[in-house]
């Protein structure tokens, strides 16, 4: 399910775009149908920030849940390329015996056909990404016109493939060890009460061979061969656990075949498997949850106040903050407009707030927007002599159409002192 959310979010459409597409070309970035501009990007702050501590919630109360079981890197590694592997070359045992095993045809066909599938499927992985800032039909178009007419997207894709082939095939949760921060982030963010995957060392200890007087822990080391960074759990919580409960599955699959109860190695808190009472509501999981709730809600709400088809932004031009003759005080200004839709847009300015005698020229008659574009425009406020008693603030409303949107601005209208400009 997850490798099919993975790939769909940028062919679901919503709102005429995909559900999630960072068009960087065009600058634009459309989240689940709210389209933002650079303008709008501080809105994701409180997007990125609601995330973040949704995650540093998660990780207080279950640990690197996220690592084990969502991150894309292990839904892919463990639902794709080790399949590839298992079908390829069988089980644990069975690799392990045609890796000590001499090179024959039939050992180059079994290598072979495994990396053929993981350059196939690092290229298709490779694809899946840029489709999140390439849109689906260009990226279709530059699949089909060859590399040298789109040398950047070849390129980006070329890399990416050969990074992921390097990944998958054999760098693989070593990745996760030395690359990635959020392993080491983790000391940070747990507690004696966070859930992991522990050993129970009072039930486990002492060792020893079935039979004899000892502790459930056989020391048959099923849970470290089975563990994909190498690590031995009995020997405590460690950051290069990434919570993937195989050693879980494997520690309970012997002690079915023993006789003895599961749950030797299992889900539980530090406190748990001491035999101390585990506490879920505690001080920094409702930090973490205030926080995360705090952002998620401020980018809704942002969110839906900037979900505007139309934007426009009015700033006063380089240069002289205003010009003065014999007969006017004029203030230069530049208005850059963004139409959002996927059709074009007609906006007209005119000033809704201002003394008497004060016009607006340049951007007064209907502007023209083509579909998801934007256009700049000079626009000058003129003031005539005679009406001019000193700086003074206006208000200017943007009309859109279609739709009948109406952006209002406050702009400060700029001059000298009045005795000065007088004739």
């Amino acid at each position: 399910i997850l490798i099919a959310i993975y790939i769909a979010l940028p062919w679901i459409p919503i709102n005429g775009s995909p559900a999630l597409f960072f068009d960087v070309e065009q600058r634009r970035f459309h989240v689940f149908g709210l389209t933002l501009v650079p303008q709008d990007l501080w809105v994701m702050f409180f997007g990125v920030t609601g995330l973040g501590f949704t995650l540093f919630f998660v990780t207080a109360l279950l640990g690197r849940l996220w690592c084990g079981w969502a991150c894309p890197y292990t839904v892919f590694l463990d639902h794709v390329f080790r399949r590839i592997e298992r079908w390829t070359e069988g089980d644990a045992v069975a690799r392990r015996r045609l890796d000590g095993a001499p090179w024959s045809a039939a050992k180059i066909a079994r290598r072979g056909t495994k990396h053929l599938l993981y350059a196939i499927c690092s290229t298709l992985i490779a694809h899946v990404f840029l489709s999140y800032f390439v849109s689906i039909p260009r990226l279709y178009d530059h699949m089909h016109e060859g590399p040298l007419a789109h040398a950047t997207s070849f390129g980006i894709v070329a890399f990416l493939t050969l990074t992921l082939w390097f990944c998958f095939g054999w760098f693989r949760e070593q990745f996760c060890v030395i690359m990635c921060p959020y392993g080491r982030l983790q000391s940070a963010l747990t507690d004696d009460d966070t859930v992991n995957v522990g050993y129970d060392e009072k039930r486990g200890e002492p060792r020893g061979a079935k039979g004899k007087a000892a502790g459930d822990c056989i020391d048959c080391r099923r849970c470290v061969s089975v563990c994909p960074t190498g690590i031995d759990i009995r020997n405590g919580l460690q950051m290069e656990c990434i919570g993937c409960a195989a050693c879980i599955d494997a520690c309970d699959d012997i002690m079915t075949k023993i006789g003895r109860p599961k749950g030797l190695v299992r889900y539980d808190s530090l406190n748990g498997l001491i035999g101390k009472k585990r506490r879920f509501i505690r001080p920094r999981v409702i930090a973490y949850t205030l926080l995360g709730a705090l952002g998620l809600i401020a980018f809704t709400i942002a969110g839906w106040r900037q979900a505007r088809p139309f934007t426009a932004d009015f700033t006063r031009m380089r240069g002289q903050p205003f010009y003065t003759d014999a007969t006017a005080v004029r203030n230069h200004y530049q208005v850059r407009f963004y139409n959002k839709r996927n059709q074009p847009a007609r906006f007209t300015l005119h000033l809704s707030s201002a003394p008497e005698g004060y016009t607006l020229s340049g951007a007064d008659t209907p502007i023209e927007v083509p579909p998801r574009g934007e256009i700049t425009r000079p626009a000058i406020v003129v003031a005539p002599t005679a009406a001019y008693h000193g700086a003074t603030d206006l208000g200017i409303e943007i009309h859109a159409e279609p739709g009948g949107v109406v952006l209002r601005h406050e702009m400060r209208f700029l001059g000298p002192e009045p005795s000065n400009s007088q004739p």
